[in-house]
């Protein structure tokens, strides 16, 4: 079981923040950040960007620093003996970008919940959340691709999410990250499990459910949004992907 002497989440400091610790803690120190920041690593301090995590055991060097005009991270202080941690394969003392930075933050959150509660259950719960933390930081800690690209290709999917109608293309994804088409077809696919484009249209056949079930709009119109230029395309391929048409679609969600 591991004992959690100080967990929290969103802790916000000023520019000036600073933590130093030459010998280190002696429990095992866990560190996500929300912003920019720097870190003394391999001798010198190095920035790295936001949402990374790094993993300090007992006894080793703490140095890290705001730098920028404020510090967010969640942290963990903790002990255990647990294979799981102590033969871990995360890289100690050195950071590493999170793939899944939001669902990290929610198991913090979580760890926080679960550790100001007194239950029969509490140490068991509060196990069972670190291991599942620490199944996403291994994932995470595995990609060799740089902090730069990793950001980009995060935000690259954030942006076909939240805007599936725009009209993206391999070609202009590509030129946007400055990467070839195909490093980045073979990035994407590695990275989230789907290609970039199968990505884009899975995100406007699930924007054209929404908008049929609680939208006035025609199919046409629909299709438009949705980024296609041609209602017959939006018809074929939705129904490739949910079995039936739009109209079909709309008249199930009314029945």
């Amino acid at each position: 079981m591991a004992n959690i002497y100080y967990v929290e989440y969103d802790a916000t400091h000023p520019a000036s923040f600073v933590f130093d610790m030459p010998g280190g803690h002696d429990c095992w120190l866990l560190v996500l950040t929300q912003t920019p920041a720097q870190f003394w690593v391999d001798g010198h301090m190095t920035e790295y960007p936001a949402n990374s995590a790094v993993l300090y055991p007992p006894h080793h060097k703490i140095l890290y620093r705001a730098c920028s005009d404020r510090y967010v991270n969640d942290w963990v202080r903790f002990d255990s003996a647990e294979p799981y941690i102590i033969d871990t394969a995360i890289p100690l003392g050195t950071p590493f970008p999170l793939s899944d930075p939001e669902y990290c933050h929610k198991l913090f959150q979580l760890l926080v919940a679960e550790n100001t509660l007194s239950n029969s259950h509490k140490e068991l719960t509060i196990d069972y959340l670190l291991k599942v933390l620490f199944i996403k930081l291994h994932e995470a800690s595995e990609h060799t691709k740089n902090f730069s690209q990793i950001q980009s290709i995060l935000e690259l999917r954030r942006n076909i999410h939240n805007n599936p109608g725009h009209s993206w293309s391999v070609p202009a994804m590509a030129d946007s990250l400055h990467l070839s088409p195909g490093y980045l077809q073979a990035l994407y696919k590695e990275t989230f499990g789907v290609s970039c484009m199968k990505d884009v249209i899975n995100c406007r056949i699930r924007f054209a459910k929404d908008q049929l079930s609680h939208s006035p709009h025609t199919i046409a119109d629909i299709s438009i949004l949705c980024g296609y230029n041609n209602v017959e395309h939006f018809v074929r391929q939705f129904h490739q992907i949910t079995g039936c048409t739009p109209s079909a679609f709309r008249n199930s969600v009314k029945s």
